[in-house]
């Protein structure tokens, strides 16, 4: 009978944690192993039972012991830096060499006497190698890794301490005696001993390792980024995000496509030289009293000695930030050209939003967005800023739809309500209607419609499911109400004034006949203004057709058109949704053909009679927007279906992405609809400011007045904001028109004892516009016998009362 001693099991199964064996034998003495790979002294190790033949049949003789055992019984006694060093470099080949052989004998080798398993540092009896593929076993050695690491951490982190406290004690008094343990220390000094025995356990604890050979199996450390480190990896995400890159995006197109506004901004306008310098003056002035007197922001110094005349049109009040910037007609002239480029980009950014929100997809909304920034109708427009200030309209849409978690494709979400955005919404569409009513009105309505019919439809669905019902929500109901009540006072802030004008001015109130006048056939929305790069010359005919080409040419698009009728039959909306978009197209074309419409007596006549602030509006046709905001959603619905459909259609290649003609394809709707959207708008210069302008004290007159001539003037007095009586709005006053047939004869006896009953002290007579007129040959005749005094200034003439 043999008297080999058989093999313990690896996995644990014939021992107890005890060790002991089965047969509960005599234990014998074996050398334990230390973490840092040492001998600690003999162990308590059980004896094997007695072997059967058919175990030592079975049993394969035991390994030799290892290197890490021959390790292990080395001596232990304090070596300097570079002897650790080496202990070190010996003990690790030794493991690599062990692990290696391991790996190669498909089980692991018993190490030291009696085939006794070395156990790893963190405890437990070493795996075989199928043990090592299973999950409970890896998630144990892993959990033992880091264990180790984090007290070789520590071991580290003390070591530091150690050496920093050495170090602080070598800087005290007794720094002098301390200093004998370095290069001049005698030897055999007792302090100098102990230092060097200081030294080596530093080294030693630095510089051995624990000896853990399952350390490669710890998951790397991991660093965390510092709070710097931090503000700019979000910084970084901010500027990657989609809404900032389609910001960025929409500010260069508007650029580019406005070009050349920003070429010559202090010297040229788009358009035309007169309503655009009434804008200008405009947000100049409410930028300035804002600063200076807010209480007088509606007596503004032009139409003088008139009240309430800021209110006598459209006032873009919510520009006034922009305002405070600067001074004079320069600083005017460049804000409102960099404005002009801006309404654009928002114009384009909020549709995206918008149609982004609803559901399109990046491309579809990229059209909406173009389709309803450069709209060919818009052309007409671009010296009415107030018209093309319309970004707001859909970016509101949008804010709202996001806080109150609906989306046209997906409908309502609860999980995604979000009471910021909703309040966001309400303060966006409250800057909005600040720019003014002519875009703002019907916007407060659509708002005011949209309020009443979706807490019913909510209602309605509630009361019909049969699921669980989740509540509307506290924060986003005050969001909504406060919100509301923001928006409400804002609109009732404003139309006060506009109240108080039609009361002092009932002659200025819009009539039935207005609305002939402006209301646009159905041919106008086929029609191009002669702005439009590519249909202008084609549609002149056309145009000489209609009474007032400026305000009835309509055209949307023959891109768009196309993209909204395929919308119709090939989107990602619903059928019930397209039908829905198709009839609100429907209806806002109808209300912006006015009186065209069947007389307009079911559609825009009671509107006009029966809403407050409706009587206002003398331009039906700019309801064109609704339709254009309408037929690009529906576009957006077509191209993104498109745009799936592409994807789909190379799901199956590899790689899965399409190419660079799939791409373009997909892309074309975008390109046409900008080039459709092209222009070619005049920048004429505007009149320099005279230099007596930047000196002559108020209130003054200057003559001639007319409304091209007096809006120049109000931007000319932008320097100072002097009283002037000169003004030129969406209608003129009565007393104004009185002032002009009195001064006809200036400077004679009657005229300057009207204008000094007005409070008149200045009159200035401008040389260049005096042509034809009844001061040509008046303006260099002495006045001495007149009571008044001459001064020839140049360019102009002054007349001081």
């Amino acid at each position: 009978m043999s008297t080999e001693q058989p093999k313990v099991s690896n996995r644990g199964a014939d021992t107890d944690p005890s060790g002991a064996t089965p047969s509960g034998g005599p234990a014998t003495e074996a050398p334990a192993v230390t973490p840092d790979g040492s001998a600690a002294g003999p162990t308590s190790v059980p004896p094997a039972a007695p072997a059967t033949a058919a175990d030592v049949t079975a049993t394969p003789a035991p390994a030799a012991p290892t290197k890490v055992d021959a390790a292990a019984k080395t001596d232990r006694e304090p070596k300097d830096a570079a002897g650790a060093k080496d202990d070190v470099k010996a003990e690790a080949d030794a493991t690599t060499k062990d692990t290696a052989k391991e790996k190669a004998d498909g089980e692991p080798k018993a190490d030291g006497a009696g085939g006794t398993p070395t156990a790893p540092v963190g405890g437990g009896v070493t795996p075989a190698p199928d043990d090592l593929f299973r999950p409970s076993e890896r998630a144990r050695l892993a959990a033992e890794a880091k264990a180790a690491a984090r007290a070789r951490r520590a071991e580290k982190a003390k070591a530091k301490a150690d050496a920093r406290a050495a170090a602080k004690a070598k800087t005290g008094p007794s720094a002098k005696s301390d200093a004998k343990a370095g290069p001049d220390a005698k030897e055999g000094d007792p302090k100098t001993a102990a230092t060097v025995g200081a030294m080596t356990v530093v080294q030693k604890v630095t510089l051995v390792k624990t000896g853990d050979r399952w350390s490669a199996f710890a998951p790397a450390p991991v660093t965390l980024p510092g709070r710097i480190r931090r503000i700019f990896h979000a910084i970084g995400r901010g500027l990657i995000h989609e809404w900032t890159l389609a910001a960025v995006g929409a500010v260069v197109l508007a650029v580019l496509m406005t070009w050349p506004t920003l070429r010559y901004p202090q010297h040229t306008i788009p358009q035309d030289i007169w309503d655009p310098t009434l804008q200008a003056w405009q947000m100049a002035w409410s930028g300035h009293i804002l600063l200076t007197d807010p209480t007088q922001l509606w007596h503004s110094n032009a139409f003088y000695p008139e009240r309430w005349t800021f209110a006598f049109s459209d006032t873009l009040l919510g520009y006034a930030p922009a305002g405070m910037i600067g001074d004079g007609p320069v600083a005017a002239l460049v804000r409102y050209n960099i404005i002009f480029v801006l309404v654009h980009a928002l114009a384009f950014f909020g549709a995206y939003v918008l149609a982004r929100q609803l559901g399109a997809g990046k491309t579809g909304s990229a059209v909406a967005g173009a389709a309803y920034a450069y709209a060919p109708w818009l052309l007409s427009q671009a010296g009415h800023l107030h018209v093309l200030s319309n970004g707001g309209i859909p970016l509101a849409l949008a804010m709202l739809a996001r806080g109150h978690g609906w989306s046209l494709r997906h409908g309502y979400r609860p999980e995604r309500r979000h009471a910021g955005w909703a309040l966001a919404g309400w303060f966006v569409a409250a800057w909005q209607i600040s720019l003014g009513f002519g875009i703002g009105l019907p916007f407060a309505y659509v708002l005011a419609l949209i309020a009443v019919v979706a807490p019913v439809i909510w209602l309605v669905q509630r009361l019909r499911s049969t699921g669980p019902k989740r509540p509307f929500g506290v924060k986003l109901l005050l969001a909504d109400i406060f919100g509301g009540a923001v928006f409400a006072a804002t609109g009732l802030a404003l139309s006060i004034a506009y109240f108080k004008v039609a009361e002092l001015h009932p002659y200025a109130r819009r009539s039935v006949g207005d609305l002939e006048l402006f209301s646009p056939p159905v041919g106008g929305f086929f029609t191009a203004p002669p702005e439009s790069r590519i249909w202008g010359e084609l549609h002149a005919g056309a145009r000489e057709a209609l009474p007032w080409n400026a305000e009835m040419t309509l055209l949307s698009g023959f891109v768009l058109y196309a993209l909204a009728a395929a919308g119709l039959v090939f989107s990602i909306w619903t059928v019930r949704q397209r039908l829905f978009l198709l009839a609100a197209v429907l209806v806002s074309a109808i209300l912006s053909m006015g009186t065209q419409f069947f007389g307009g007596t079911f559609t825009y006549i009671p509107l006009f009679e029966t809403l407050p602030g409706w009587d206002g509006l003398r331009t039906p046709g700019r309801l064109a927007i609704w339709t254009t905001l309408l037929l690009a959603l529906l576009a957006a619905g077509a191209v993104s279906a498109l745009v799936v459909r592409a994807g789909e259609s190379v799901a199956e290649r590899v790689p899965a992405r399409p190419g660079p003609w799939l791409r373009l394809a997909t892309l074309l709707p975008l390109v046409l609809v900008l080039v459709e959207g092209a222009n070619v708008t005049p920048h004429p210069i505007v009149p320099a400011q005279p230099a007596a302008f930047r000196q002559v004290d108020g209130p003054m007159l200057v003559l001639p007045s007319n409304q091209g001539v007096d809006q120049h003037v109000m931007l000319w007095s932008t320097t100072r904001f002097q009283p002037v009586v000169n003004g030129g709005s969406g209608f003129t006053p009565r007393q104004l028109t009185e002032i002009r047939e009195a001064t006809a004869s200036f400077p004679d006896p009657a005229s300057i004892g009207y204008l000094r009953g007005l409070g008149v002290r200045t009159v200035v007579l401008l040389r260049d516009r005096v042509a034809g007129t009844p001061w040509q040959t008046t303006i260099d005749l002495p006045v001495d016998s007149l009571g008044i005094q001459r001064e020839d200034a140049g360019e102009v003439v002054v007349f001081r009362l």
